[in-house]
């Protein structure tokens, strides 16, 4: 009798400690990770299956300089916040990867520096490396990924399971005055092209102008001579046109200038955080004009005021440095006070330390701040002109998208707000497949129209070119 007790003591103690441990575990799974999700397990699922149907291209992703070094393979899911495993994992069919290039001032004894002749030479190096980098991804893991040169590559490279990779451009600084490199870039495989970067240069003006190097605001007055040449010849190649960081006369020039659509490959919406660097409602109307497109960029400061705090703290700062409090959310974002034309560079890199240390803590945008800016865009300028873009490894990343492992839960956003499998496909890469083909066609036709207009050359002329 006392055997048949204790085994059922046993058994009676056995059972009860698998229902306490089975209460634990769904005790823990409710409070850190069923509480976690934003979304329901529908709208979840509903995601994934949609993002497995449906072509995504995120229009604007950076890569670091040190990209394949160990820790940042392509193949690896590594601590970058792209490469090939979290595309796979997140099913993005593709992004624009960009040859991105900036005169490095940060460096060196006695940073930072204004710039010298030698910064455009760095800043073609820096240029020529990340496209070393980028087409190396195609090259090396082929049956992964693939160079897009045009809308049906982009098509056929989704449907065979490999990521698209769209090169583009953004900064007209290292090419310094000459537009026929345009010609160059586009027989290398460019295919996106924007002018602008923070500071002026000679093609155009920022929407950042920077006082440090010398500049003012609209000192070309939008485009340089140089600048609109460009845009025609931009037009000529077949390759789109991005105005994310121009100044509004800048833009508004463009979108009066060329003959095909434009794009926004990586901004904000100013409705909502009035910053330079985001775009008003007339800007966006001025995209939606030509047919183009708006990418709303997952940037948390792009999508969400600075709060007081941050605020309270960048003023605290400026005091120290004998400045007056900031009047506009602009001046808080970055070093751009006119002041800091005549400040030594130790100086204006203390502060810009200083100020940037500061704005790094300030909380995080989400997934609802990434909705709403979409939404306020579809309905100022309609479903057929808003895009997606994530601005990765420049400063891009929002709570719920992190890295492109994470594109399904912006599909997830999207749903729960109503938008159709089709609206969802339009914003994911539908629009800008379309602008992409506009934009090509365009190319195309002016090609055409120059090779068949009647020959202005004289008879003799033409014996001698025979």
């Amino acid at each position: 009798m006392s055997t048949r007790r204790t085994v059922r003591k046993w058994l009676l103690l056995s059972i009860l400690s698998l229902i306490a441990v089975a209460a634990v575990a769904l005790l823990v799974w409710w409070l850190f990770i069923r509480q976690s999700l934003p979304y329901s397990r529908d709208v979840m699922r509903k995601a994934n299956d949609l993002q497995e149907r449906i072509l995504s291209f995120d229009a604007h992703i950076d890569l670091p300089l040190e990209y394949g070094s160990e820790g940042m393979e392509a193949d690896r899911d590594g601590r970058t916040q792209f490469d090939l495993v979290k595309a796979a994992r997140g099913r993005l069919s593709g992004a624009a990867l960009t040859l991105w290039a900036w005169p490095e001032f940060w460096i060196g004894p006695n940073a930072p520096h204004r710039p010298t002749p030698g910064f455009v030479e760095a800043a073609r190096h820096e240029q020529e490396a990340r496209y070393r980098i980028i087409t190396g991804i195609a090259r090396d893991y082929p049956e992964r990924a693939g160079i897009a040169y045009s809308p049906a590559d982009f098509r056929r490279l989704a449907h065979e399971g490999k990521f698209a990779i769209v090169i583009s451009m953004l900064n007209a600084y290292p090419l310094g005055d000459e537009v026929s490199r345009l010609d160059d870039w586009a027989a290398r495989g460019m295919r996106i092209f924007g002018f602008n970067y923070v500071a002026n240069n000679t093609w155009s003006d920022s929407s950042r102008p920077m006082p440090f190097y010398g500049d003012s605001p609209d000192e070309h007055g939008g485009l340089s001579e140089l600048g609109r040449q460009a845009v025609r010849r931009l037009n000529d190649l077949g390759v789109v046109i991005d105005v994310s960081q121009m100044s509004s006369r800048a833009l508004e020039q463009v979108a009066d200038l060329s003959r095909a659509p434009i794009i926004a490959s990586h901004s904000g919406i100013r409705g909502l955080v009035d910053i330079q660097r985001n775009l008003t409602d007339r800007e966006l109307r001025l995209i939606q004009k030509t047919g183009g497109v708006v990418h709303i960029a997952g940037f948390s400061s792009y999508l969400r005021p600075f709060s007081k705090e941050t605020l309270a703290k960048v003023n605290a700062m400026r005091t120290g440095f004998g400045l007056l409090d900031v009047e506009n959310l602009s001046q808080a974002s970055m070093p751009a006070d006119p002041v800091f034309s005549i400040w030594p560079e130790k100086r204006f890199g203390e502060y810009a330390s200083q100020l940037y240390a500061i704005l790094e803590t300030d909380p995080r945008a989400g997934l609802k701040e990434l909705g709403d800016a979409i939404d306020y865009a579809v309905k100022k300028i309609g479903i057929d002109h808003v895009g997606i873009s994530s601005d990765f490894n420049d400063g891009g990343g929002v709570v719920g998208w992190e890295n492109v492992g994470d594109a399904r839960n912006v599909t997830a956003e999207l749903i729960q707000r109503g938008y159709s499998d089709e609206d969802i496909a339009k914003l994911w890469g539908g629009n800008f497949l379309r602008v992409w083909e506009q934009v090509q066609n365009a190319g195309r036709q002016s090609h055409d129209d120059i090779t068949t207009s009647p020959s202005q050359e004289t008879p003799t002329q033409r014996s001698t070119a025979q």
